[in-house]
Order: structure tokens, then C-alpha cells, then sequence
């Protein structure tokens, strides 16, 4: 395995002096070290990969110089437009370093939202046109590669991708501690907006803890899962999910559970909301103002003003709450309200260690809240 250390060094020892992306849990230990590392100036957590690609593109032509993009796999659909249209060699031909977590690898297990993308992985980055190859997890023969990628970049003013499996970093845990100290828990707060759910109600949930979360509050409830939506991929489109489903069912309340990192990934998609003017819409943010299910580095949730977005892009009311007494008052004054509604609710980092996952599959899911749908209507 590679020491994050040793890793980031010898990308800034050859020249690599920016780094933009978007956490993974396989480039976790990489991404807090870079965190803690790397000033504020040269790191940026973007608010999605072709974001990044773009921010590393503006340093290239402000300096000359190259920058690494770390990312999910996932993440190279976000990515793919500006790596064609921006960074080509057809187009401005602008080089830098890609750094991306393999989920789904063929032959290795992993959760169904990353079979796809595991697949797929590879041809993109051929089709693509893009160099690459798989990180080493010997210190020699990375050195090598990382020797490889750089001389590719400087030779053809063209991007490179160190393509990284599981278990190639070793562990390192991000040292700046968060500041918020919040007294509302996610799962309590995701608990506390379920319960108050009608029976006829949907709620589509993004990905990652929260979609976990809901999926074991309705366990221990002894609850069917028919009527929520677990969006285990596609991450920052669940609103656009719930408000497909709302557009069509506007007889039954229909809630967003989303996340901070992934309301702001496609913060657009609050002012198609908006201006669709859902009555039956509610969109809750459980804030905690970071990347929880990949590491838990920083978002700028908490410190922009999401309701304020909401006002503005034309949702009929917006709220933010902290504390469970907040959290029910606000849930009690918006019951009968006109929507669309966004109640952000700011949480602590964190989930059980024990936390697990749905035991149904997506397609189980999706067709258990079809038929909850249709037989409800």
C-alpha cells in the first residue's frame, strides 16, 4: 500500500501544484491528507467533477503549470464534457493529472450502483482518448508510473489518468476538526421528518448515509419500503427524481431527503423546482457541511445560505432548524403549507458504525414504488 504522504509528494515534487475534486471512499485517505496539506489556494473541493476539470483547466492558463483532479469513477459522467470540449487535444489541448477510485472493479464486489461504472471505468478513459493506467499499490513501481504520466503530460500537453482499486492508500484521517457542533444526529432528524409522513406520501432519498439510514428506520418500524425511493447512485439528482414523480402525482405529497454535498453538486436543479412551482413538493437538506459517506471532508454547506437560494429561485417557503425542538415546531407550522418547501436541517457529522445497508435490490425498489403508486392512485 502507498502512504498518502508519499503519494502527494511526489506529484508537488513533479511539478503538480493544484488539486480540485470531488471525496471518494477509495481516495479517502488521499483526499484528507490533501485537506490538511495543501492551502486553501491550491485545494479546492469542487462542487462536482466537471467543475473540477474546469478549475484545474483556469490554473493550467493562469500558470502554466499542471493540475490533479481526484474523483470517483462515477464522477466521469460529470466530467466527460469538459474533458472533450475543453481539455482535448482537438480543443485547447490544456494537460492534467486525473486521479480516479475504481468502484465496481469486474471481479470485486461492490454495492450495484458501481457494477456500471466499474465496467465502464476503463473504455471511457479509451474512447476518450485519455492515457492512463492502473496505480501500483509498490512505492517503486508507482514512482514509475507517476514518472510515466508526468513525462506523457509534458511531452503532449494532454490529460493522463492514474486509475486507483481499492486498498492502494493507507489509512490517514483528516486532522482539522470540523467546526460546527450541532445537537441534532442525521438519523434522528431523518427519523423525526419520516415519522411525520402521510401514508399515501413518497420520499425519494439521495445517496449514500441518508438512503441507509431511512432504509433501517423503516426496519425498525416494521414499515414496508414501497413508499421511498432509494437513489443509491446518480448523486445530486434526487430532487429531479422527486419532482418527475410530484409533476405527475400532484394529488400526493412528495419529499426530497438530500444531502448538502449532493444539493450542491446540481444546485441548478433548485431553479427548475422553483419555477415548476410544485405544491406538493418538499425538499429537505440534512446539512452537516460535509462529504459524509466518503470521509468526511469539508462542503461549503454551512456556510452558504441555502434557504435563501430556495427563496430566490422562487420555492414558496424556506427554513433552516438545528435542534429537534426546531425541527418539530417547523414541521407542525409547514404541515398544511404550499410547496415548493425547502427545510434545511443542520446536523453533527457522523452514523453509527453499525449502519447498514438496503437488503433489497434497486430494481426491487423501483418496482415495489411503481406498484405503491399505482395502487394508491
Amino acid at each position: 500500500m502507498l502512504n498518502p504522504s508519499f503519494f502527494i509528494d511526489a506529484l508537488t515534487s513533479r511539478g503538480v501544484g493544484f488539486f480540485a475534486g470531488v471525496p471518494d471512499s477509495l481516495l479517502k485517505n488521499i483526499c484528507a491528507y490533501i485537506t490538511d496539506h495543501i492551502d486553501a489556494a491550491h485545494h479546492i473541493i469542487a462542487a462536482n467533477e466537471g467543475g473540477a476539470v474546469a478549475l484545474a483547466a483556469g490554473y493550467h492558463l493562469a500558470t502554466r503549470k499542471t493540475g490533479a483532479v481526484y474523483m470517483q469513477n462515477s464522477g466521469e459522467g460529470n466530467a466527460i464534457n469538459p474533458l472533450a470540449s475543453l481539455t482535448d487535444p482537438a480543443v485547447y489541448r490544456i494537460p492534467l493529472l486525473l486521479i480516479i477510485g475504481w468502484r465496481g472493479k469486474p471481479g470485486v464486489h461492490d454495492e450495484p450502483q458501481h457494477v456500471k461504472q466499474g465496467q465502464v471505468t476503463l473504455p471511457l478513459l479509451q474512447v476518450m482518448g485519455i492515457s492512463h493506467v492502473v496505480l501500483s499499490k509498490n512505492e517503486d513501481e508507482a514512482i514509475g508510473q507517476i514518472d510515466e504520466a508526468m513525462a506523457h503530460i509534458h511531452s503532449t500537453g494532454e490529460p493522463f489518468a492514474l486509475v486507483v482499486e481499492k486498498d492502494t492508500f493507507e489509512t490517514y484521517r483528516l486532522q482539522r476538526p470540523s467546526t460546527a457542533t450541532l445537537p441534532l444526529s442525521r438519523e434522528e432528524a431523518i427519523q423525526t421528518v419520516a415519522a411525520t409522513t402521510a401514508p399515501t406520501d413518497v420520499i425519494v432519498s439521495t445517496t449514500g448515509m441518508i438512503s441507509r439510514e431511512l432504509f433501517e428506520y423503516r426496519v425498525r418500524k416494521n414499515q414496508g419500503h414501497q413508499r421511498d425511493f432509494l437513489t443509491v447512485g446518480s448523486m445530486g439528482h434526487a430532487s429531479q427524481i422527486a419532482l418527475g414523480i410530484a409533476l405527475e402525482k400532484p394529488e400526493r405529497r412528495v419529499w426530497c431527503f438530500d444531502g448538502d454535498g449532493a444539493a450542491i453538486m446540481h444546485l441548478g436543479a433548485m431553479a427548475i423546482i422553483g419555477q415548476r412551482h410544485p405544491a406538493n413538493f418538499r425538499h429537505v437538506v440534512f446539512n452537516n457541511g460535509a462529504h459524509d459517506s466518503v470521509g468526511g471532508q469539508p462542503t461549503v454547506g454551512l456556510d452558504i445560505d441555502l434557504p435563501a437560494i430556495a427563496l430566490a429561485v422562487g420555492y414558496h417557503a424556506a427554513l433552516s432548524v438545528s435542534t429537534m425542538e426546531q425541527l418539530h415546531q417547523a414541521l407542525a407550522d409547514t404541515a398544511d403549507a404550499p410547496g415548493p418547501l425547502l427545510l434545511q436541517v443542520c446536523v453533527r457529522k457522523g452514523n453509527r458504525k453499525d449502519l447498514g445497508r438496503p437488503t433489497t435490490t434497486p430494481i426491487q425498489n423501483k418496482d415495489a414504488l411503481m406498484d405503491f403508486l399505482k395502487k394508491n392512485d
